[in-house]
């Protein structure tokens, strides 16, 4: 089924049926704000000047009671919440109703054999209705009057009315058969059904001409396909569980938020391997098994094993008996397969194909939803799967096993059984006391029927938060005698006479029928549960989940595998599809460990991501399983890994039992710490764990310091001034330190061995700042975890949490760390070295993807690796794989130990060469790293005997470098285009620290920093000193960025020349710049045809440098761009460091003002062209001069705002962060909101 179609209308669709419903609820006078006032004159019913039936004012009377019954929260009234919902579910119960009929009519279902909303096969919608010219004809057996019906085919004018009584009609006679989406006559939904169903702009025409019928009945089996009603509803809920996902979710949300249809696969691989097995176990040498294609032939057990199993194996089983639950039923896909493997069984046993489908919906099947409409349309599928076997299913009075599990906040059970009078003593009462009037005076029952009276005021109790909890709510399953006599006495009581007993048995009957199906204990249990996170439930859900179910309280899927097992048979399948964290997280271990001491694992196939089609990315990884209830010792499960591939290939895979792993006892998992299910491991692997060492025995961790706010307290090191930032600190010397800033270790990017040193912690005079920061609301410290003894120390770090590979770092004294970058200290001399090499490994790697699959790196997932004091290897590789990372690390900016650009180290006058050799040089780095990675690897694998387990081989693109390539893009690009990457990087890294020298941060005649305090202080005194001899840096550090080469003599293109004429010489100059703005073109910008190269370069300055900064900086720039706006009027960069109070004037005094003049003698040069230009040559004047006229506009604004901030002497405190510093001047500076977090406000 191509389910793009689908995807695309049904989103439309609710938006349109809820306008709809909107619009006739305003002809009712139902509206957000108000209840219109409703007065009856005689037979006539009159709201707002429109005239009624009395009847349909009665009708009306039930639909504002069901807004004030969905608006009320605690006796409160919320009309516009009540209204809403309203309008959601009644739009939704008739779409549901027209996807109902539209399914029956395409598959021929409807009784009297012409389609109602479409006009034959595959016939556009406009092309008439097939049953309209029939109408008389079916009148009869749609219960309508004869007379009326001929009345109005004559008329010629009302088919609008004709057609309306005909769908009504039609759905009062489908109500007979199916009451749980069709109501009854004179239901008052009927009030609401959409005008204009005929007309050409009608909510029949998309659902008609937009789904193809293919999608409704497959044409090649000629068969139903009713999974298309589980797919409509998943979509028309997308925008809105869109719209609630992420948030705290309320109740009538959860439908929303937690449905998802399942993929038929995946549904036929739970069904065979529970419901199928079980019959298997009994008769395995039954024909069923060759029709199960996704049947999974259980491993070869022990003597012992199959001893157990024939212990809880029946000898037979009578089909009528077996009892199948879905307890998050949906739209009722499980359901429907359950329904296919029981006919299968039933036939095997020689039943007659036409009594089967009875005895399946009546004996078989359950189902159990919070959502109303989702039930509906699960009732509507088993139904319509068994139309196809019994033709006359709809006649025999089926009652459906599958329910929507109604609350019984409002119900007033004293009133209720009043009026059923069970007892005969007819107590007084009307049926408009039974939700909102308060408890009567207590009431009391003969002693024959107290139980019941007792079992009601219980039910009421269970199911007050019936729409929070669901099928969550247990029943005790020693009330189901009480309850089935109760059920039975209502039902006497609903189809009596008495109208208040009536409607009474008629409101408690479905709260009986929850509470049977809750009570019951069933064979086989199967579900794609709802998923959501702590985080996402409401406080009602959130408590329950914390008294009732601890060990899985951190997701709704989690505890609904707990509690599943509670309404099995002792030997009973739980058979579910659910994310697969509960395998690995921390989180879940007591619930794994309680599984796997209590329930015996039978089947699994872990999925993954990207397992169903609809949803995209690695959000949503799932596995399917099936457990049985009872504890089988020594039991060896089949898991089947399918985590790589797209859907189709997952299918394929399961299909054909590829990568199966059968070898494992489930006790073995308790050998791993944590218990993960790490089905893929080894008796060796689980030997490793036993026999060994943990990490825990040679070191000891800290998680790191929560600062309480890092907008206050953190920076990057390039923020703030060097000298006020300590290199030095050691845990010895750290009291007596007066810088106000010290390295500090936050996690990172991976990257093994060396670097991510980013940040810097305000710990001036021991962290008094940071230690006494305090919650404004709550007066609590907010910061805590100071590190301690172990603040300043060496040791080992890693990312708490990664994109890919786990990888440690050495970290040398002198650093605070944070709480996603936890550090490890040795507890004996030596064994650090020896623990970063075995961390390092790809051994460490293959257990951590066993203790934590997801990335998440905690503490107890590193302490809990093995750990070797031997591994016959020189443990100095640890040091010399340190050595390549720094050096790594020092090439590039973002190390506060950088040089210079690793290009001026190459000595040759051509950078072509220069950056070949320096690529050359880089790629030996690389491949030696890799090969003493891989020197380590096969030491560790041999350390542990882990050979044929896990490979030593690394490959290039796991060398975390950044001057590696491979490493830093990935796979995602051929080696030609990697290399063109990697030569435009280098490229615009020489760029950038070209404009470092221009600006004198940098310089040719000084290694690393030169210049990085504050406010340019000391900046005259370094010029004196002769630290910029070779290459001047700017005298106000303030650099034009102009697109044009007559706008200014020095701006930051005319600078770069003379940068690259000084480090290579003049006499390449001219070849240099070539390839330069060749290399500039090949990632970072265009190629434009017949451009120059300082054309080229100076367009990269324009347009494309302060993105690179921003990135290259993190978005906490150094070099300022100061913006006049679209136009670039004006543009220059500003040091951040050499900032001060004069720099505006200065700006404006010596390039905005003067900018202004240069502009108008421009224009002045042009005009005078005009005069003897023609043709194309007058075009480029007239062009250009439109474009200097949009440049002194917006010259002239900008200089007016640089003129007021110029006057204020804006200054700025670098301790303050470039993000709260770059908001101080308002529009005069580019980006602000991506810098600042806010868009720039106006500087008074």
């Amino acid at each position: 089924m191509n389910t793009n179609k689908l995807k695309s209308y049904a989103p439309k669709a609710r938006l349109a049926f809820m306008d709809a419903v909107t619009k006739r609820a305003a002809h009712l006078g139902l509206y957000a704000d108000r209840i219109a006032d409703m007065t009856i004159d005689g037979d006539s019913a009159i709201i707002e000047g429109r005239v009624f039936t009395r009847e349909q004012g009665q009708q009306r009377n039930q639909l504002v009671n069901r807004i004030k019954a969905l608006g009320t929260t605690n006796d409160k009234l919320v009309l516009k919440d009540g209204f809403n919902q309203f309008i959601n579910e009644t739009a939704f119960t008739w779409f549901n109703r027209f996807t109902a009929i539209r399914y029956m009519e395409v598959n021929e279902y409807l009784d009297h054999g012409y389609r109602v909303l479409s006009n034959g096969v595959n016939a556009e919608f406009g092309e008439g209705f097939e049953i309209l010219p029939h109408a008389a004809d079916v009148a009869d057996d749609l219960g309508l009057n004869k007379s009326d019906i001929v009345d109005m085919l004559l008329d010629g004018n009302k088919e609008e009315e004709l057609y309306r009584t005909i769908l009504l009609g039609q759905c009062h006679q489908l109500s007979e058969a199916m009451s749980f989406m069709f109501e009854k006559l004179d239901d008052a939904t009927e009030l609401l059904l959409p005008d204009n169903l005929t007309k050409t702009d009608s909510l029949l025409k998309s659902l008609i001409n937009d789904i193809p019928e293919d999608n409704w009945k497959n044409s090649e089996t000629g068969k139903g396909q009713i999974e298309v009603i589980g797919w409509l509803y998943q979509f028309y809920i997308s925008e809105h569980k869109d719209a609630v996902i992420g948030k705290v979710v309320k109740r009538e949300d959860i439908p929303a938020a937690t449905q998802l249809f399942t993929p038929n696969w995946i549904v036929k691989y739970l069904v065979q391997n529970s419901l199928g097995r079980q019959w298997l176990a009994t008769y395995p040498d039954s024909e069923l098994k060759e029709k199960m294609e996704y049947y999974i032939t259980p491993a070869e057990q022990s003597d012992d094993v199959i001893e157990q199993l024939k212990a809880i194996t029946p000898t037979s089983i009578d089909p009528e008996e077996i009892k199948v639950l879905d307890p998050a039923c949906g739209s009722g896909h499980i359901l429907v397969e359950v329904y296919e493997v029981l006919r299968e069984i039933y036939l095997e046993r020689g039943y007659r194909l036409r009594e089967i489908p009875e005895l399946i919906l009546t004996k078989n099947i359950y189902g159990l939803d919070i959502d109303d409409r989702a039930a509906q349309m699960a009732a509507f599928a088993v139904l319509m799967k068994a139309r196809e076997d019994d033709k006359r299913i709809f006649s025999r009075d089926i009652k459906l096993n599958i329910h929507s599990i109604q609350s019984t906040e409002n119900l007033n059970i004293n009133q209720l059984w009043a009026d059923l009078d069970l007892d005969g003593n007819k107590q007084s009462g009307t049926m408009g006391d039974l939700f909102t009037e308060p408890q009567l005076e207590l009431v009391e029952a003969s002693a024959e029927n107290k139980v019941y009276l007792d079992l009601l005021r219980y039910l009421k109790e269970q199911f007050i938060d019936a729409k929070n909890l669901g099928s969550l709510i247990e029943v005790d399953s020693q009330h189901l005698e009480s309850l089935a006599t109760l059920q039975v006495k209502l039902a006497d009581k609903a189809q009596g006479s008495e109208p208040t007993a009536k409607q009474a048995a008629e409101a408690l009957l479905p709260i009986v029928d929850q509470a049977i199906a809750l009570a019951n204990k069933y064979d086989v249990a199967i579900a794609n549960p709802p998923y959501m996170g702590s985080k996402g439930m409401n406080s009602v859900l959130k408590d329950f989940a914390k008294k009732s179910y601890p060990n899985s309280k951190s997701d709704l899927f989690a505890i609904f595998m707990e509690r599943v097992f509670n309404f099995l048979k002792e030997d009973g399948y739980n058979a579910q599809v659910n994310m697969q964290s509960w395998m690995f997280l921390s989180s879940f271990e007591k619930m794994r460990e309680s599984l796997l001491n209590s329930k015996t694992f039978i089947t699994m196939a872990h999925l993954g991501a990207r397992a169903f089609g609809q949803i995209s990315g690695e959000v949503v990884q799932t596995t399917a399983w099936v457990l049985n209830k009872s504890y089988i010792k020594g039991f060896q499960p089949s898991f089947l890994r399918l985590v790589e591939g797209n859907e189709q290939e997952k299918k394929n895979a399961l299909f054909e039992k590829k990568n199966l792993f059968s070898h494992t006892k489930q006790n073995e998992f308790s050998k791993i710490p944590g218990s993960p299910i790490a089905y893929w491991a080894n008796e060796v692997v689980f030997t490793t764990f036993e026999k060994n060492k943990k990490m825990s025995d040679v070191f000891e961790t800290r998680e790191g310091l929560a600062t309480g706010s890092n907008d206050l307290f953190m920076r990057n090191w390039h923020e703030v001034s060097l000298s006020n930032i300590s290199f030095s600190t050691t845990s010895s010397n750290k009291k007596s330190v007066s810088e106000k800033w010290f390295p500090y270790i936050k996690g990172g990017s991976t990257r093994k061995w060396y670097g991510n040193f980013e940040y810097v912690v305000n710990w001036l005079n021991d962290g008094i700042e940071l230690r006494n920061f305090k919650d404004e609301n709550t007066g609590r410290i907010r910061s805590h975890n100071y590190n301690g003894d172990y603040a300043f120390r060496s040791g080992l770090t890693w990312s708490g949490i990664s994109s890919s590979n786990f990888s440690v770092r050495h970290v040398p004294e002198g650093f605070k760390f944070d709480a996603k970058g936890p550090m490890a200290f040795e507890t004996f001399p030596g064994t650090l070295n020896t623990s970063s090499l075995i961390l390092n490994s790809n051994v460490s790697n293959y257990f951590l993807k066993m203790l934590a699959p997801t990335l998440d790196f905690k503490l107890g997932h590193i302490l809990n690796l093995p750990y070797k004091d031997n591994l016959n290897i020189d443990t100095e590789l640890a040091q010399n794989c340190e050595a390549i990372a720094k050096n790594d690390w020092d090439m590039f900016e973002s190390s506060w130990e950088f040089i210079q650009h690793p290009l001026l180290n190459e000595k040759t006058s051509s950078i072509q060469d220069a950056c070949k050799l320096l690529h050359h040089n880089q790629k030996q780095m690389t491949l030696r790293l890799r090969n003493f990675e891989e020197i380590i690897n096969t030491a560790v694998i041999s350390a542990f005997g882990l050979h044929g387990v896990v490979e030593p081989e690394c490959r290039v693109e796991d060398v975390s470098l950044l001057s590696n390539p491979e490493f830093v893009h990935g796979n995602k690009y051929p080696i030609d285009e990697l290399q063109n990457k990697s030569q435009a990087e280098t490229i615009s890294n020489l760029v950038s620290y070209t404009m470092g020298c221009i600006l004198g941060r940098y310089s040719l005649d000084r290694e690393g920093l030169v210049y990085a305090h504050s406010g340019n202080n000391g900046f005259k005194e370094l010029v004196a000193e002769g630290a910029y001899k070779t290459f001047p840096a700017d005298d106000d550090g303030i650099v034009p960025l102009a697109d044009e080469d007559w706008v200014f003599e020095d701006d930051a293109t005319t600078r770069f020349r003379e940068f690259v004429k000084t480090v290579w010489g003049e006499e390449h100059l001219s070849e240099n710049l070539d390839f330069v703005a060749e290399s500039l073109c090949l990632n970072a910008i265009k190629q434009k045809k017949g451009e120059g190269s300082m054309d080229t370069i100076r367009r990269y300055f324009s347009t494309q440098f302060y993105k690179d900064h921003l990135k290259t900086y993190k978005k906490r720039p150094i070099y300022w761009l100061f913006s006049s706006g679209k136009e670039k009027a004006f543009e220059c960069l500003v040091y951040l460091h050499r900032y001060n109070e004069s720099t505006l004037s200065r700006m404006r005094t010596e390039y905005v003002t003067p900018l202004m003049g240069k502009l108008e003698s421009r224009k002045n040069i042009l005009e005078d062209s005009k005069a003897t230009a023609t043709g194309a040559e007058l075009r480029a004047i007239d062009k250009e001069l439109k474009t200097i006229d949009k440049k002194q506009a917006e010259l002239v604004k900008f200089d007016e705002e640089l003129k007021h901030l110029a006057e204020m002497k804006i200054s700025i405190d670098l301790d303050d962060g470039v993000k709260v510093n770059y908001g101080k001047f308002g529009n005069l500076l580019a980006d602000v909101k991506a810098i600042h977090g806010k868009a720039p406000e106006k500087i008074k």
